[in-house]
């Protein structure tokens, strides 16, 4: 572990609140490698809106500021994104070389007694990729040195494009079917898009039209966000609007249909209609917890470049404050990416 900096850049977060508690510091220690984990050099951080909700304390619920798993230790370097080099190895790591460049999933399996799909979430539970290194667990990490794609759009997709190839693989989206796509514009509506396009789908992406262009691209129908979608007309229907209309997306199932949701954009308190849901044979999935084999899907179309995300802007990593009011206006389809200063290592 020679050459390694003893301290390095980065952003942290000092307690929930808004983009004021995100601190630039030039003075974090540079962590080292225990049994087990690697140091990996931050190469490229997308930013996604589960960063934001982390920041607010969004996933503690009414009246309770949480992370993922609940009371969060400050100050805390977020980070959910990474495409990273292996610059430092821990004991027993033989898995991973010096110099792979890597991805792991944002959501990390680690079961426990009471719940056998426990996950901690990276820049949650413990630091992410807001910062010029970033320490990991090795049996997390995915080798992604054979892909194609740039480390700027490695980095915009583990959270993303990992949300979307889970919820397409719990609903079961199958060739042929009809997908309706909410929030299409956004980082994971636009990579289901793709994502459910990849799988011989039919897929309809409800958005704003001035942001429809990319999905216009990939051979998606457009439907309005405004615009209810016609009843009976889907398969399965991917969510992450929620808010007002979700029943609207429950009627637009046929009967048999299957509604994926991970997200809540517009609002997490819907209002539905129970009998529409068991008097057409409707399964609801929830989709957070992600098997090691479904991230490892993903990782097989990077490392082939079967697609390429939607990077729309990158920003210095100082510059996170505009590229998260950036991302929460909605100012660009696709993905919004941070890049941290250099370091010597």
């Amino acid at each position: 572990m020679t050459g390694l900096p003893d301290r390095m850049c980065g952003v942290q977060l000092t307690g929930h609140g808004g983009p004021e508690a995100l601190v630039w510091r030039e003075d974090i220690p540079v962590p080292r490698p225990a049994t087990g984990e690697v140091l990996v050099r931050v190469l490229a951080a997308g930013v996604n809106m589960t960063d934001l909700n982390t920041r607010k304390g969004w996933y503690g619920g009414e009246g309770r500021a949480a992370g993922w798993a609940g009371e969060m230790a400050f100050p805390r370097i977020q980070g959910s994104d990474l495409c990273g080099r292996i610059v430092a190895l821990g004991r027993d790591v033989a898995d991973l070389p010096l110099g792979a460049r890597v991805i792991c999933p944002t959501n990390q399996h680690e079961p426990n007694a009471a719940n056998p799909i426990h996950f901690v979430s990276i820049g949650s539970e413990f630091d992410g990729a807001f910062a010029q290194y970033c320490l990991l667990k090795a049996r997390h990490l995915h080798d992604v040195t054979a892909s194609p794609l740039s480390d700027i759009e490695i980095g915009a997709m583990p959270c993303a494009y990992g949300t979307a190839h889970n919820l397409l693989t719990r609903a079961q989206v199958a060739v042929g079917e009809r997908v309706l796509v909410t929030g299409a514009s956004g980082g994971v509506g636009l990579a289901a898009v793709q994502l459910a396009l990849l799988r011989g789908a039919e897929v309809t992406a409800q958005c704003s039209l001035s942001k429809s262009a990319p999905l216009r691209g990939f051979g998606a129908q457009i439907l309005g966000r405004d615009t209810a979608p016609p009843p009976r007309a889907f398969d399965v229907v991917i969510d992450v609007v929620g808010g007002d209309g979700w029943q609207d997306r429950l009627d637009a199932l046929r009967p048999g249909g299957r509604y994926a949701t991970s997200g809540a954009v517009a609002g997490p308190m819907v209002k539905g209609d129970l009998r529409r849901v068991y008097l057409n044979d409707l399964t609801i999935l929830g989709a957070t917890h992600q098997p090691r084999e479904v991230f490892a899907g993903l990782v097989t179309i990077i490392n082939t470049g079967r697609i390429r995300p939607v990077v729309s802007n990158t920003y210095p990593l100082r510059d996170i404050a505009r590229a998260q009011s950036d991302l929460e206006a909605g100012r660009y389809p696709g993905k919004l990416v941070l890049i941290p200063p250099e370091t010597t290592s």
